[in-house]
């Protein structure tokens, strides 16, 4: 049984709340430089993040802030909006509740969008962005899927899935559905995965994927959050380009930490992107995928200490 001094050092360095429906989980001193972890989707959770990255960040000086968007993974609530102006609200809510003015933004994936709308609302709230496998165009992001999904099928004489691929080549590029059917293609052809997976990734993998956590919630995805976004935002036909642009104008640091193996964006995408933020502030990685933060972590960390100081 723990005694009554390691029951307080546990509380203090991971506090849990589930407050105005939304799940938030802090880690390490409150006192410590912030980072708020965006998570992926939408339509799915930071229990990866939280299981695996969380507390190593903390034991490096950093506060760490982790929370489900609402209605999706641990933030139940069935009136969710989904509109990123609901998503801001929550942002500013969990600033508030954790009592910090600003902070560094971690948006993995589909949380970089939701990073870079926030920190153009509110650059005096942000001392930094991080974009961890975030997409700058969607629809470049669902071009460089086809072209590889493509060529996989050619180089297999898949017949089938060629012929499934014509289909998507021919659809609203703009639809929900499209999106859809370009991110199975993606899971299908094993893009959000290295190639060659680090023995310490691979240690990591197997330690969280046992985790009683990752069992329920790792692979749960919400369909209503897609829907929900994309309804009312059009999210698959987003570019960040100029808004990117105009936060960086606003003196707001951007960085990006991408994997060469993410088959989601293409050499040229990440390429452009460095133009943009700079090509010092742009990390490609290899051996790794979508997952940064479990495919090179060692190297994550380090980049993250590196720029945010």
């Amino acid at each position: 049984m723990p005694n009554f001094i390691t029951i307080i050092v546990c509380m203090f360095l991971a506090t849990v709340a589930n407050t105005q429906n939304l799940y938030i989980k802090t880690f390490g001193d409150p006192n410590s430089k912030p980072i708020i972890y965006l998570h992926g989707g939408p339509g799915y959770n930071s229990v990866n993040f939280e299981l695996t990255t969380a507390k190593k960040l903390a034991d490096n000086n950093f506060y760490v802030i982790v929370y489900d968007r609402r209605s999706e993974g641990r933030s139940i609530d069935n009136t969710a909006k989904f509109t990123f102006q609901q998503t801001i609200d929550d942002l500013n809510y969990i600033y508030k509740t954790v009592k910090i003015n600003k902070a560094t933004i971690l948006g993995h994936s589909f949380g970089g969008i939701i990073a870079t709308k926030f920190a153009e609302k509110y650059p005096e709230k942000i001392n930094s962005i991080v974009l961890v496998g975030a997409p700058v165009s969607m629809q470049e992001t669902f071009a460089t899927i086809l072209k590889s999904s493509k060529a996989i099928y050619k180089a297999k004489n898949d017949s089938v899935n060629l012929k499934y691929i014509s289909m998507l080549e021919n659809m609203d590029k703009t639809s929900i559905e499209y999106s859809t059917y370009c991110f199975g293609h993606a899971m299908q052809n094993g893009f959000y995965a290295p190639k060659q997976i680090d023995p310490d990734a691979k240690a990591i993998y197997m330690q969280f994927r046992s985790d009683s956590l990752m069992k329920k919630y790792g692979s749960q995805m919400s369909y209503q959050a897609p829907q929900g976004f994309w309804s009312n935002e059009k999210y698959t036909s987003i570019d960040l380009s100029n808004n990117l642009k105009n936060i960086m104008l606003k003196g707001i640091k951007v960085y990006g930490l991408y994997g060469k193996d993410d088959g989601l964006y293409s050499a040229e995408q990440i390429n452009g992107l460095s133009k943009i933020i700079g090509q010092t502030n742009t990390i490609y990685l290899d051996n790794c995928s979508h997952n940064v933060f479990i495919d090179q972590q060692m190297m994550f960390i380090e980049m993250i200490k590196k720029w945010i100081k």
